[in-house]
């Protein structure tokens, strides 16, 4: 069950809605609890150093009629990094490269989307870090949906990008002996979602 179908071969106007993309219509706050967001970057030439954001939040805002008006908006608190290595962690927070303290957040903000076949699907948008606003293309697949024992509806996503650092003023290196760098440019971004369908308020 992919959450963009397929461009019907039929007219839009009279194409059936798939009931259980319909049924995911809403609104939903991502669960900070059960889901990571995540990076992964060659360390030394030789090895991956993986970490990530331990506070973020975001919501998403679902579609299951017209898919293509689907959005999600993500920021994540960048004092949150975790690699395992508190030195480490405290040199990536530093003006060298993210500067935490004059640029605390990351975001995403989704523009659109296309669907790619079965569950997998393509979200556009832009990602800004340190001021700087440079388009983003994730890959994801839906997971499907479900109600957990507390009766959240939840629904699930799991996707990558890579990028430049440098398009983004995250330029620290280091030379090594061999003529290689110490930290490559190219960082894999991971995401796992799992996100919470809001209830409707009170009137």
């Amino acid at each position: 069950m992919s959450l963009f179908s397929r461009k019907p071969e039929t007219d839009a106007a009279t194409a059936p809605v798939n009931p259980d993309l319909a049924h995911l219509t809403g609104d939903y706050t991502i669960d900070p609890s059960h889901s990571s967001i995540g990076f992964t970057v060659r360390h030394a030439m030789v090895t991956n150093v993986r970490g990530t954001f331990s506070k973020h939040e975001g919501t998403l805002s679902l579609d299951g009629s017209k898919p293509e008006n689907s959005s999600a908006s993500i920021d994540v608190e960048i004092e949150s990094i975790d690699t395992g290595a508190p030195d480490r962690d405290g040199h990536l927070r530093s003006a060298d490269f993210f500067d935490a303290e004059k640029f605390p957040r990351m975001t995403f903000r989704s523009t659109g989307a296309e669907q790619v076949g079965g569950d997998d699907y393509r979200i556009t948008g832009e990602l800004t870090i340190k001021d700087v606003t440079k388009p983003l293309t994730i890959d994801l697949e839906f997971h499907g949906k479900e109600t957990d024992p507390y009766g959240n509806e939840r629904v699930g996503f799991e996707g990558s990008a890579t990028i430049s650092r440098s398009d983004w003023g995250l330029t620290w290196n280091a030379a090594l002996e061999s003529g290689g760098v110490v930290v490559s440019d190219k960082v894999k971004l991971v995401f796992d979602i799992s996100a919470i369908r809001n209830q409707p308020q009170a009137a």
